[in-house]
């Protein structure tokens, strides 16, 4: 696994970040010894899953970050970099490097030496077995003023008032009458992590813990978020109930 976080040459399919830094303090006491994306999901690691998809659509550069039991993820990416040498993996160690987890918003600051000017993000524990990160949506967003282009789903049981709406020409808005849950599946600028949407330094060397989700409703106010929905199998694996049910419907 390479250690350095410097993003070389641009490729036609963007890099990606997997969000894995989490404590998931709900899928305790499973994640007491095992970081959440690492829990075994119809027999590979939940981080397997978009790791796998994203380097069959073409993506060559990844980040991973980690915090939470972290050296286990470091052991994990190297491994699986290992056996797919035409990827180049680099962990984005904030736990090693602050002691904590940066958030969503904050670790993607951090990692943005590595991310390109346009990059996807994923979060690592989230099961969606048939997104296709697709070349297509790419070019799609490439020619919009977007700084960022999010898949919703429909809202799950357990988060039934969901997060955004859809407004005309399929752009992202705050509230609306009808909201569905953001999938944590996105295509994003490197200029939505700078001012006027955060005063979090690129590469976040201080070592900010923010949110993604005030970033994006700002720059949603501003018109600049774009969204669709995606209506394949989809499942936020925050709960040991949840994950029993997907390796269960599996058997």
């Amino acid at each position: 696994m390479q250690a350095a976080m410097e993003f070389a040459a641009p490729t036609p399919f963007p890099p990606a970040i997997v969000l894995a830094a989490g404590r998931g303090m709900r899928m305790r006491p499973l994640t007491d010894h095992t970081p959440k994306p690492l829990l075994v999901v119809r027999g590979q690691p939940l981080l397997q899953w978009p790791m796998q998809a994203l380097q069959q659509a073409g993506a060559r550069q990844l980040v991973v970050n980690a915090a939470w039991l972290g050296e286990q993820v470091r052991d994990f990416c190297a491994q699986w970099q290992a056996q797919h040498p035409d990827v180049a993996v680099h962990l984005s160690d904030e736990g090693g490097d602050f002691g904590y987890a940066l958030e969503t918003a904050g670790g993607i600051s951090r990692a943005l030496p590595a991310l390109g000017e346009r990059f996807w993000v994923v979060a690592g524990d989230v099961f969606a077995p048939d997104f296709v990160f697709s070349p297509a949506a790419v070019a799609r967003f490439d020619a919009s003023d977007a700084l960022a282009h999010l898949w919703l789903v429909p809202n799950p049981a357990h988060h039934p008032t969901g997060d955004f709406g859809l407004g005309e020409g399929g752009r992202a808005i705050n509230g609306g009458d009808v909201r569905f849950t953001y999938s944590t599946i996105g295509l994003y600028r490197r200029e939505l992590f700078a001012e006027p949407w955060t005063s979090v330094a690129p590469g976040n060397p201080q070592g900010t813990a923010e949110p993604l989700g005030p970033l994006l409703r700002r720059a949603m106010d501003a018109g600049r978020i774009t969204a669709e929905l995606y209506t394949g199998a989809w499942t936020d694996v925050g709960t040991p109930e949840r994950l029993a049910e997907l390796n269960a419907s599996h058997t």
